[in-house]
């Protein structure tokens, strides 16, 4: 997300310099105005200032004076994206997030993203990409370039774009060159946090080096995958099963050669013809409850694990059938098709 300070003016400002602030803009010509801590006090248009002026205020006035109080906001961590629904058929594009007291945590453009989920994200990142040497000799698999950019920062622009902007990457085999490339976000309006397996820990372990989550829902998922999964769809579907962990996945058919009998103690009960069989394989993405982190065992542990330890225990587990492009880019061959495919998908 871009860097929208530029979009915040203080109260006791002279209408003439928010003028000329909004002048300034080009686009989303909305200023939010705070007092000195930064608590959000209204917004001003140049259509509040005409205002201002034909009821008699006066140019020297600060814009305290001229600004809107009845303003729409977003909650930090306590909006739905119902409400972003609502907002979007307002035809609103720039909303302010604001914390428990009042002051601006982010300014959100609701007309650049495709939507604004309440979520974490975790991408493991750690591995070697064995299959893939020498490509992987001295640079991490994630940093492999498809099409113009590396692998994981397809995943992370993704991920931006459905609002996501709190992101861990677990990092271990040249974890140094990842850290080097992102940093700390910034430079893409995020917020990035590593975390440094000395050993390898599985798919998950990682998780319980991280206490710092900021919203009770987080998208776990494979930083090799190149992918255009409806983000919003798959958190919607989790909200609505109230699940406490759902996984992603991708329809795989068999079709048997051969005319296939059912039996039953020796008797046979149908016979069916050369059959199709329809079978759901694990993308690599997850959404859970924040909560379950406490269920993460230190050392090596896999998402798989924590899987069949919910089911085992019954807690609500769900699948999410993927309708678009997925791709594991595990082997050369792999690689080589994201490559090609780049082209002609729209990430």
């Amino acid at each position: 997300m871009a860097d929208y300070s530029k979009h915040i003016v203080q109260h006791d400002v002279p209408v003439t310099r928010a003028l000329e602030q909004i002048s300034s803009l080009g686009q989303y010509l909305t200023l939010f105005v705070t007092d000195q801590t930064g608590k959000l006090l209204g917004t001003l248009t140049d259509g509040d200032i005409r205002r201002g002026l034909i009821g008699g205020k006066p140019l020297s006035e600060p814009v305290s004076q001229f600004m809107n109080p009845n303003f729409r906001f977003l909650r930090h961590n306590e909006y739905d994206t119902e409400t972003i629904r609502r907002f979007r058929a307002q035809l609103l594009q720039l909303i302010p997030e604001l914390d428990s007291e009042g002051h601006i945590v982010r300014i959100v453009n609701l007309a650049q993203t495709k939507a604004l989920l309440p979520v974490d994200a975790v991408i493991m990142a750690g591995g070697k990409g064995e299959r893939l040497m020498p490509l992987t000799r001295d640079t991490p698999k994630p940093l492999l370039k498809v099409g113009d950019k590396p692998i994981i920062e397809h995943n992370i622009d993704r991920l931006t774009r459905y609002g996501i902007n709190h992101i861990h990457i677990t990092t271990r085999y040249l974890g140094d060159q990842l850290e080097d490339y992102f940093g700390d976000g910034s430079a893409k309006g995020i917020r990035i946090q590593y975390t440094r397996e000395d050993e390898p820990l599985g798919t998950i372990g990682s998780m319980r080096l991280t206490d710092n989550y900021q919203n009770d829902t987080i998208l776990l998922m494979n930083s090799d995958l190149l992918t255009n999964i409806d983000f919003e769809d798959f958190y919607e579907s989790f909200r609505r099963q109230n699940a406490d962990m759902s996984v992603a996945t991708v329809p795989y058919q068999v079709n048997i050669p051969y005319a296939v009998l059912e039996t039953n103690e020796g008797a046979i009960r149908s016979l069916k013809e050369k059959p199709t069989y329809t079978y759901y394989i694990n993308a690599g993405i997850y959404l859970m409850k924040r909560s379950l982190v406490d269920l993460i065992p230190e050392g090596v542990y896999n998402a798989t694990d924590l899987l069949e330890k919910l089911i085992a225990e019954q807690h609500t587990v769900t699948y999410f059938p993927m309708l678009g492009y997925w791709l594991d880019i595990g082997r050369h061959e792999d690689y080589q098709k994201a490559c090609v495919d780049i082209n002609h998908i729209t990430l």
